[in-house]
């Protein structure tokens, strides 16, 4: 049998720390499709990633294994759509609590802070800890992390930027954009793509880096249909390239 779990029940190994959070079925396969390409071809369970996981990841994982950046003081600030908080009938996700307005929420206790944690210290054979903040946008679907970073010592964006082009240039659904271009959520609205792109920041040795997603695609669904095509041997674009909208 072929699974792919979305929920965040499956996504993180079974510690005391991480228990007030989410457990996991050890067997499960971590999904993020292009860090973890080879061993999702050969899972039978998939644990599909969040979204803010595979916005943050995504970026970040290729840095971290290249000894390019410090693990400490990592900061994260991270927005999403209304989606991003599910349909249920809530009194915080109706239009007049969201519209004409930003707020953030799950302040140092949001549940993909420890999916995050563990992607990155699975990357560096490490613990690694972050500072993440996320934000509900009034729109219903779009997501952007805007991640700040110490580069270690030589480093320059330049090195930053040629590593992350060479990690995704065969990549279909990843997009290192052009230097100094500035990744939009509208420009990724509906695909399972992934934009991307660093940026010095003022502060000396410092280096900003933006990722955008369309949460219900690269941050769920759509990625669940990239791993599946992977498990089945199928085109892995397959399905991803052409789709309605809703909402």
């Amino acid at each position: 049998m072929t699974c792919i779990y979305l929920s965040t029940i499956s996504r993180l190994l079974l510690c005391d720390e991480y228990s007030y959070f989410i457990w996991i079925q050890k067997e499960a396969i971590y999904g993020l499709t292009e860090v973890s390409r080879d061993e999702i071809r050969d899972a039978r369970l998939v644990a599909n990633p969040g979204c803010y996981p595979t916005s943050i990841q995504l970026p970040l994982v290729p840095l971290i294994k290249a000894n390019l950046i410090e693990l400490r003081n990592i900061i994260i600030d991270a927005k999403s759509g209304v989606s991003g908080a599910g349909r249920g009938a809530k009194e915080a996700n109706l239009y007049t609590e969201i519209a004409e307005g930003i707020h953030s929420y799950g302040i140092t206790k949001h549940r993909h802070v420890p999916e995050i944690e563990q992607g990155l210290s699975d990357a560096s054979h490490s613990i690694v800890t972050v500072s993440f903040t996320p934000h509900l946008m009034p729109m219903s679907r779009g997501m952007q992390s805007t991640i700040y970073v110490e580069m270690a010592p030589g480093v320059t964006i330049e090195d930053l930027y040629q590593q992350l082009r060479i990690s995704y240039e065969d990549e279909e659904f990843v997009v290192l954009l052009e230097k100094g271009a500035i990744p939009h959520t509208r420009n990724v609205r509906g695909s399972n793509y992934c934009f991307m792109n660093v940026f010095p920041d003022r502060i000396p040795g410092r280096a900003i880096i933006i990722s955008v997603i369309d949460n219900l695609v690269k941050g769920a669904s759509g990625q669940a249909l990239q791993n599946l095509n992977l498990m089945m041997g199928f085109p892995e674009n397959m399905g991803l390239l052409y789709q309605p909208l809703f909402p």
